[in-house]
């Protein structure tokens, strides 16, 4: 039998070990070791140049439609190879462009005027700018008639710094007598899939994208499209961009503008294109884009501001 010195000990050696093992639990996991970039090269290789593509889909679906474009342009690239990199959401891709972090970028329109505020420069337009318009999808079996039908309502947006599938489709509302401030129920749902899903869901009464993912949700999603349709649709304004960071060596980014621009006439060119759902690439720079940042000083004067403040 212990005494109660050695009883003493023996609690005392138990609750230090449960305390070690209460902390041990509540220290947080190890963090993610950040990835390092190198500022050369190792010896043979060639520098890899990261290639941002925002969220016209989600991650998988986003690799499924422009791997082939990376991988065409890789094989006509000399000194320098190319990555894709996805994004979870609008925010997750216009964090990296602000921070500098891929050397290209495939942004909208409004994203294009911000890369340029950091130091990236268009190198070509990715679509005809005819494309680039805003689209409400709703139901077929849908109540909704006319915009004032909306009132009250729930609509689903990519985010609300989509220009074709959220800017648009507002100031097209505002309008049609729409205060979207008030009136609507705005639903900001992190990808052009997630609009479109919302309204075959019944989550929103209409969802806004634009035509390219539009085809491509038709074209995966053939059952679920059946029972939706296009209600009403915006004026154009101008595509996508290509752009590069004003750091990547001249030679490299011409290479990459070249390619791009005669995409359309090598013999894969057609079945690379059609997996964007995209027309092709047009000769474009800074200035094509003047007209967004006065379509955006508009709808910011009229409607709200596109970014949070």
């Amino acid at each position: 039998m212990p005494n109660v010195r050695e009883w003493s000990r023996w609690v005392a050696g138990v609750l230090i070990g449960v305390v070690a093992l209460l902390l041990s639990a509540c220290e947080p996991a190890p963090t993610e070791r950040p990835l390092q970039y190198s500022t050369a090269p190792a010896p043979g290789s060639v520098p890899v140049y990261r290639f941002a593509v925002h969220p016209l889909h989600n991650p998988q679906m986003l690799s499924a439609a422009y791997q082939p474009l990376i991988d065409h342009l890789n094989a006509q690239l000399k000194g320098a190879r190319l990555e894709l990199e996805a994004s979870r959401d609008y925010q997750a891709f216009e964090q990296k462009y602000a921070a500098r972090e891929p050397a290209f970028l495939l942004p909208n329109p409004w994203q294009t005027l911000q890369a340029m505020k950091v130091g990236y420069h268009v190198l070509a337009m990715a679509g005809d700018a005819q494309d680039f318009r805003g689209i409400f999808i709703v139901r077929r079996n849908s109540d909704v008639q006319k915009p004032g039908d909306l009132k009250g309502k729930v609509v689903s947006y990519p985010s609300h710094t989509a220009l074709a599938a959220a800017i648009m489709p507002q100031y097209f509302l505002h309008k049609q007598g729409i205060n979207v401030n008030r009136d609507i129920q705005n639903a900001y749902v992190g990808s052009q899939e997630s609009s479109i899903m919302n309204v075959y869901l019944g989550q929103s009464v209409a969802g806004a994208t634009w035509p390219v993912p539009w085809r491509l949700f038709q074209h995966d999603h053939p059952q679920e499209a059946a029972e939706l349709k296009v209600m009403w649709e915006t004026e154009p304004l101008v595509n996508n961009s290509v752009m590069a960071r004003d750091d990547v060596p001249t030679a490299i980014r011409e290479q990459i503008r070249q390619a791009l621009l005669n995409l359309a006439k090598t013999p894969e060119g057609p079945r690379v294109l059609a997996g964007m759902q995209t027309a092709g690439f047009y000769p474009a720079d800074d200035a094509r884009y003047g007209v967004v940042s006065d379509y955006v000083k508009r709808f910011e004067q009229e409607v709200r501001p596109v970014a949070r403040r």
